[in-house]
C-alpha cells in the first residue's frame, strides 16, 4: 500500500534515480543496502518481479518524521521523460554556467521514483511545527545509496539539480 493511502503522511516531493535498466538490482540487494543505512528504518510492502528484481517498497523513518515510496519504471516512457528532463536541466545549467550530464541522462532507460512523505501531526495546533520536524536525512541517504547501487544519477526534478552521481 502506498503512503498516499495513509492519512498520517502527506506527500512532499518526488525525486528520481536514473540508470541503465541492465543495472536494475534485486529486491534483496536493495533491502540489504537500505537496512544497513539506519537500524531504525522500517521496510514494508516489498515487491519483486518473478526474477527477484526490485519493483517497489516503502521505507519508514520515524526519527526523520518521513516515509519514502520507491518504485521502479523502465522503457520508452522513462527515455522520453529523461530527454525532457535533460532539456530542462541543460537550459537551466547553461544560464547558471553549470555542467549537467545530459547525454548520460538521455541514455537512462531505468528509473526509481522516490516519493518523499512527511508524517503529519494528529493535532492541528502542532501542524505549524511540522516543517521543522521533517528531516531530509533519510531521503538524501537513500537517493545516494540507490545511485551507487545502480551506477545512476539522483535528480531533484523540481530544481533540476543532480543530488548524487555515480560513474
Amino acid at each position: 500500500m502506498s503512503m498516499f493511502g495513509n492519512s498520517h503522511y502527506r506527500w512532499r516531493e518526488t525525486y528520481f534515480v536514473l540508470f541503465d535498466s541492465k543495472r536494475r538490482p534485486s529486491l534483496e540487494e536493495v533491502q540489504k543496502v537500505l537496512v544497513t543505512l539506519n537500524e531504525n528504518y522500517e521496510l514494508a510492502n516489498l515487491t519483486a518481479d518473478d526474477a527477484g528484481r526490485f519493483e517497489s517498497l516503502t521505507l519508514l523513518s520515524p526519527e526523520d518524521f518521513a516515509a519514502l515510496d520507491i518504485c521502479y519504471l523502465s522503457g520508452q516512457e522513462v527515455l522520453e521523460h529523461g530527454a525532457e528532463l535533460a532539456d530542462d536541466m541543460e537550459s537551466a545549467a547553461s544560464d547558471a554556467g553549470e555542467d549537467v550530464p545530459t547525454k548520460r541522462i538521455r541514455r537512462c532507460d531505468g528509473r526509481f521514483d522516490v516519493l518523499h512523505f512527511e508524517r503529519v501531526s494528529e493535532f492541528p495546533e502542532e501542524e505549524e511545527e511540522g516543517d521543522e520536524m521533517l528531516d531530509p536525512g533519510a531521503l538524501l541517504l537513500v537517493l545516494g545509496e540507490l545511485a551507487k547501487l545502480t551506477d545512476g544519477i539522483a535528480v531533484d526534478p523540481q530544481s533540476g539539480s543532480i543530488l548524487s552521481e555515480e560513474q
